[in-house]
């Protein structure tokens, strides 16, 4: 379910946002459309019907307290739900995202389904899971420990039982795994936060506390045996690579009077290969149980084979597909504003008055899809200074450029931070969109636009399609994209392995 009834919410915050999603979408399609809203103050018996369905209520007696949970947006949300029901056919399936109804009925037909089943551990906000799911998996459960990212989650995958998106420490719940995980599951994926890799001591650097969540990773596999393992991460895992094969090459499972193992390789990937607009090396790993090795005659090497070789015929783009056809913006110049909507600034929710499907890369991201909304795409606040720099800078300068001297105001640490600016080229795939962009943007300037990155334009370069929205609060956006698998790349790396489930 994506509501609970307001009569047991355990997050008002989450629940007021949804509120407010659900106007914003039957606001912009009425307004597109050029259809005055109707107001309406006292519900019809049919309008109390679809929030039920909803899950925003139970029953009529719950009206009182949604009336003071959503204080001014009550009757905005009433009239909003009044004019969809009158106007479904201009919805079609748009708003089927924050309906339990509706959910419910994806999900029974989900799970009828024959796909192969996979589980995401460190899921953020999905780009793994989209990928995979892309190319034809199904999901049965999903879990990360941050609030914001489980909130994107569930939303974006509608598919999924809310209750099998666990925010949760993956270390309360590797040994009830089976609670959980009920299945028969065929790849586990995830990216398991390691940071001891500047440890001076090589003898078993994964084995540093601060990688403890990797160990409890491996344990979950061993737990679960699945038939693929697809493990993704930084380039500085490569300092302990060959230690984590071994701990691959070290699980025995027994399970129903048969003894499981893994045999495990890993490649150093690059995203632009995939057909993605940003140059963006990961680790990846890919492991096989024995018997599936046995069976298809095949190694993970092999794999990585068939994966490299499948990107050759794949289009490079560079970071101008992934900024075509979008309302282009001005940045907020008042602190504070970063959270309003304007036309000016841009919006969490707005129209989309372009071509979703205008270049290849855009068709490629959207799987050739309409999009009649812009989600997350509100320009950053931009401080005198900054747009001063922002508009002196060309394209591939830097924080050094001596056009900037008089007024660059980290010049002390540009031996440590040059790129603390750093404006894009428009011609070459984006540099890596990471989750440090929460903190200020600067090292992604738009290319010929007085301003950084949107979140949209990052989810762009990050290639989730347009109709994924990000929630939460604005800077929370960058740090859920940021942290994303590319979906393409995802997506590829799926389609070689399903053709061996």
């Amino acid at each position: 379910m994506i509501f609970e009834n307001v009569g047991h919410i355990t997050n008002k915050e989450e629940f007021t946002e949804k509120i407010l999603v659900y106007i914003r979408l039957v606001e912009v399609l009425a307004e597109r459309e050029n259809i005055s809203i109707p107001k309406v103050s006292i519900p019809s018996v049919d309008l109390i019907k679809e929030m039920k369905d909803m899950g925003v209520i139970h029953s009529k007696e719950d009206l009182t307290l949604l009336k003071k949970t959503t204080a001014g947006n009550y009757d905005r949300f009433l009239s909003a739900v009044s004019f969809h029901l009158t106007h479904q056919q201009l919805y079609g399936n748009q708003l089927d995202k924050l309906s339990n109804k509706k959910r419910k009925e994806l999900q029974k037909k989900e799970a009828k389904s024959h796909k192969p089943k996979m589980v995401d551990f460190f899921a953020g906000a999905g780009g793994l899971s989209c990928g995979f799911t892309q190319a034809g998996f199904k999901v049965c459960f999903a879990n990360d420990f941050e609030e914001v990212c489980v909130r994107t989650y569930r939303y974006n995958h509608p598919e999924l039982s809310s209750d099998k998106v666990l925010k949760e420490d993956i270390r309360k719940i590797v040994s009830n795994i089976g609670d959980f995980v009920k299945e028969n599951v065929d790849i586990v994926v995830g990216g398991p936060p390691c940071q001891g890799f500047s440890s001076a001591n090589q003898q078993r650097i994964i084995d540093d506390p601060r990688n403890e969540l990797y160990k409890y990773y491996i344990e979950a596999i061993k737990r679960i045996c699945p038939k693929f393992v697809v493990m993704e991460n930084v380039r500085g895992m490569l300092s302990v690579a060959n230690q984590v094969v071994e701990d691959y090459k070290a699980i025995q499972i027994q399970k129903e009077g048969k003894e499981y193992t893994y045999d495990v390789a890993y490649r150093l990937l690059n995203s632009v290969n995939f057909g993605v607009a940003q140059s963006r090396e990961r680790l990846i790993y890919i492991a096989i149980r024995n018997d599936i090795s046995e069976i298809k005659h095949i190694t993970p090497e092999v794999v990585f084979h068939e994966i490299e070789k499948s990107c050759e015929n794949n289009q490079q783009y560079n970071l101008r597909a992934a900024l075509e056809y979008i309302k282009p913006l001005e940045a907020p110049r008042i602190k504070g504003m970063t959270e309003t909507d304007d036309e000016k600034t841009g919006m969490k929710i707005g129209i989309n008055k372009y071509d979703s499907c205008g270049n290849t890369y855009l068709k490629s991201i959207n799987q050739g899809q309409v999009m009649p909304y812009v989600f997350n795409h509100k320009a950053r606040y931009c401080s005198d200074v900054n747009y001063e720099i922002f508009q002196r800078l060309d394209q591939g300068e830097d924080a050094t450029n001596p056009k900037i001297a008089d007024i660059m105001p980290y010049a002390h640490r540009n031996g440590i931070f040059k790129d603390k600016y750093f404006k894009l080229y428009a011609d070459k795939p984006c540099r890596t969109i990471t989750a440090h962009m929460k903190m200020d943007c600067l090292s992604h300037i738009h290319p010929y636009q007085v301003r950084s990155l949107t979140p949209r334009e990052a989810a762009r370069v990050q290639s989730f399609p347009d109709d994924y929205l990000f929630l939460g609060a604005y800077l929370k956006t960058y740090m859920q994209i940021g942290n994303a698998v590319p979906v393409l790349m995802a997506k590829q790396i799926a389609t070689i392995i399903k053709k061996y489930i």
